[in-house]
């Protein structure tokens, strides 16, 4: 284990360093940054943690509309407002770590390593949700008009909703009223 990761006021552990929050990734995770497999990890560990822990509130998205949204508590704010895409990768590692308004502290249920992984999904969510043709690789840019060669079709039930194409119609009542014996 690194000392930094033993040293409570380290980057790695509060996402500041000295009281200004960093925007990079710590060096010292289990799983390394610098590499395209390395990204890739951190990446596929902060989605798989981002949806157990975040999307009840954030959503899948992150644009706020979770479950517990729509089942009527307060909304968090979603990723993609301008103040949140400009704050740092360590803020949300220390709202992540330490709570933030409406929301608890997940420091005893998240590890630090993935606390990083998902600050670093939720910047690819806001990335994802804000991107131009332009930010997609050119050897790549074709693929985004041919949906129908990569096998996706749209079901008719996304489209016409069967609420307006079926008339609903009551059924009767064939029990007995009352308790009769």
């Amino acid at each position: 284990m690194d000392k930094e990761q033993l040293d409570p006021n380290s980057y790695y552990l509060t996402g500041k360093r000295g009281n200004v929050y960093g925007n990079d990734l710590p060096g010292d995770l289990p799983f390394k940054a610098d590499t395209p497999d390395g990204r890739q990890n951190i990446l596929a560990r902060g989605q798989e943690r981002y949806t157990i822990y975040c999307t009840p509130c954030h959503s899948q998205l992150g644009d706020g509309n979770g479950m517990i949204v729509q089942r009527g508590f307060k909304r968090p704010p979603s990723f993609h407002v301008q103040r949140l895409k400009n704050a740092p990768l360590g803020w949300f590692y220390d709202v992540i770590s330490n709570g933030f308004g409406g929301m608890p502290d997940y420091a005893a249920q998240i590890k630090p390593a993935d606390r990083w992984a998902i600050a670093a999904y939720i910047r690819v969510l806001q990335l994802s949700q804000n991107a131009n043709e332009t930010d997609v690789a050119a050897a790549d840019r074709d693929k985004l008009s041919k949906p129908a060669e990569q096998g996706i079709t749209i079901p008719d039930t996304s489209i016409i909703s069967p609420a307006v194409t079926t008339p609903v119609t009551p059924v009767p009542d064939t029990q007995p009223k009352g308790n009769k014996r």
